[in-house]
């Protein structure tokens, strides 16, 4: 059929109004499914809500989890310090420096063997956070000041070293100073003078030989020189007696291969002299200034 041009327009107007009658059944159809949506969301809030508000508080609570133990730490620190155990109450100081996987084992070892012995005690960890090289005296020094009015002597106490044999006396030690790792008895250092590893002394002792010499940095030599210490006191030293166990009697942690010791030496710290000065009964020993700085 033929159509005059004068009717073409006419016919492609129809075509368009089919095509937007089209779209506009698409937006109703999608405004219906949209508010059925709405409505089903409304009426099931409705009825969660209706259900709850027919609920006990009980209900609502359920079931309730059993308490939590009580922390060890917690009982830890009680039995550290029970006085039925005794007057006297040790702090057991140990110099420290990035040895966090000995820590974790020294730390509850030492206290259930203080604690099986029935020693009062708390244990305080001196952390070094400088860069400067280790310190260990100096530690020591600041152990001293921080342990507190409630503890009458020290136990100057290596990290990587546990004592094995329960025979070893960490009591009060009143006669004199106490050095329960022995030559006798340490794994490693086997001389006479040697008075490190685990050093016992009543906090009077201690300050009668004016504590340790904060000169020594690196690895060695401050125990020794502490020895002198304590000779220049006059204070007896003791040792343990009657213990079998012989190098076995501690357990040495430390592993020279993962963590290598600083054992550079400043010439100026073999020097040491003798000063006369200081408080009766107390002894100083003063060093070059080249040993008062870190190397």
């Amino acid at each position: 059929m033929m159509y005059s041009s004068r009717r073409k327009p006419v016919l492609y107007f129809k075509e368009e109004r089919r095509f937007l009658s089209g779209k506009c059944t698409i937006y109703k159809l999608f405004g219906l499914c949209m508010v059925l949506v709405l409505v089903s969301l409304l009426w099931l809030q409705l009825s969660c809500s209706g259900d709850m508000s027919s609920m006990t508080h009980e209900d609502l609570r359920g079931p309730q989890p059993p308490p939590p133990p009580p922390c060890p730490a917690d009982g830890q620190a009680s039995a550290a310090d029970d006085p039925s155990w005794g007057p006297h109450k040790l702090a057991l100081v140990v110099p420290f420096r990035e040895r966090f996987e000995e820590l974790l084992v020294f730390v509850p070892f030492m206290h259930r063997f203080l604690n099986k012995k029935k020693i009062r005690h708390k244990i305080l960890i001196i952390n070094q956070v400088d860069h400067y090289r280790f310190n260990r005296a100096s530690l020591i020094n600041v152990g001293y000041l921080e342990s507190g009015n409630d503890t009458d002597y020290l136990a100057m106490h290596d990290v990587d070293l546990l004592p094995l044999n329960e025979a070893l006396d960490y009591g009060f030690p009143e006669d004199g100073p106490f050095h329960v790792a022995s030559p006798e008895l340490h794994p490693l250092y086997h001389y006479k003078t040697y008075v490190g590893g685990i050093l016992l002394l009543t906090k009077k002792h201690y300050r009668m030989c004016n504590g340790m010499s904060n000169r020594f940095w690196g690895w060695g030599r401050e125990d020794d020189e502490f020895y002198r210490r304590l000779r220049k006191a006059e204070l007896q030293l003791f040792r343990p007696h009657g213990i079998d166990t012989g190098y076995k009697t501690f357990l040495h942690i430390h592993d020279p291969a993962w963590r290598k010791r600083d054992q550079k030496r400043v010439a100026a710290q073999k020097q040491v002299r003798e000063s006369a000065g200081g408080k009766p009964g107390e002894a100083r020993w003063l060093f070059q200034d080249a040993m008062s700085k870190p190397r």
